[in-house]
């Protein structure tokens, strides 16, 4: 007799909400654009690049701040785990956050640091989308 039959039907749960993907894929191109940005600044010392790289690094904090709300919602999903994922997003913010205060300072002071920073901000958030990313998730019969 097959056993699997007998089992309650679960229905599968995604791995990752396409919303919250949304949000973590949104974080990639503006905090690698930053990082870009604040290379051409320290090439060119053209002070538009640093202001590409503070509106860059507004909206990677957005998005990362939304994709930090999802993770945390998800934590409480059935199975969702994630606290090394929530742990990364939320160094990620904290870090792209300090280098938002520093690049609002004068354009001058806020290099090498600032390159520094995007460089840490992009690496961080490289590694929680792919810790997210290769999370799988069956949700019905293993």
């Amino acid at each position: 007799m097959n056993t699997a039959a007998h089992q309650p039907y679960q229905t599968p749960h995604m791995a990752i909400h396409p919303l919250h993907s949304v949000f973590l894929a949104g974080i990639l191109p503006l905090f690698l654009g930053a990082l870009l940005t604040d290379i051409a600044y320290y090439q060119t010392y053209q002070i538009q690049w640093s202001n590409f790289a503070s509106w860059m690094i507004a909206g990677g904090l957005v998005f990362a701040g939304l994709a930090l709300l999802c993770g945390i919602i998800g934590m409480f999903r059935v199975n969702a785990g994630g606290k090394l994922y929530v742990g990364l997003i939320l160094a990620t913010w904290i870090i792209g956050f300090i280098n938002a205060l520093v690049h609002a300072k004068d354009v001058w002071a806020s290099m090498p640091l600032g390159l520094i920073l995007s460089v840490i901000v992009m690496l961080l958030a490289c590694v929680a989308t792919a810790v997210r990313f290769s999370h799988r998730s069956t949700g019905g019969v293993q």
